[in-house]
């Protein structure tokens, strides 16, 4: 008889293990597709917030497409090209910045910024060349 009050005892605690409900695993949220739009490009530098006319010179686009930053950029591995750092917030800048999806000001057109005096040169991968 002590044989089936082991089996009476164990058996409804295995069911009940048995027939838990898991709990839903926790998941994140991977996006594919184009990469986000910005009018003048992004810093090259996690997050990749958008850059703000007048921080990359005219060397980083190509017929006013911006070819030269973000995770997005597979270009040479030698690419260089001038940035003016003002207008970088790990640098200070506390301007407005382009939200992502925004358009660029008819005024401002990508790559020609009138009057541009990069005092930086980077490598589209967040480094400073020297």
């Amino acid at each position: 008889m002590s044989r089936f009050k082991y089996f009476f005892l164990i058996t409804p605690t295995l069911l009940l293990f048995g027939c838990a409900q898991p709990r839903p695993p926790v998941g994140f949220g991977v996006q594919y597709g184009p990469e986000p739009v910005c009018p003048y490009g992004y810093f090259d530098y996690a997050p990749y917030n958008c850059a703000p006319y007048g921080y990359y010179g005219p060397g980083w686009f190509r017929g006013g497409v911006f070819i030269g930053s973000g995770p997005w950029y597979h270009g040479p591995a030698h690419f260089q090209g001038h940035v003016d750092n003002h207008y970088d917030p790990q640098h200070g800048y506390h301007g407005q910045l382009p939200g992502r999806g925004e358009k660029a000001a008819p005024k401002h057109r990508a790559g020609h910024v009138s009057n541009f005096h990069g005092n930086e040169t980077r490598d589209g991968r967040g480094h400073t060349v020297r």
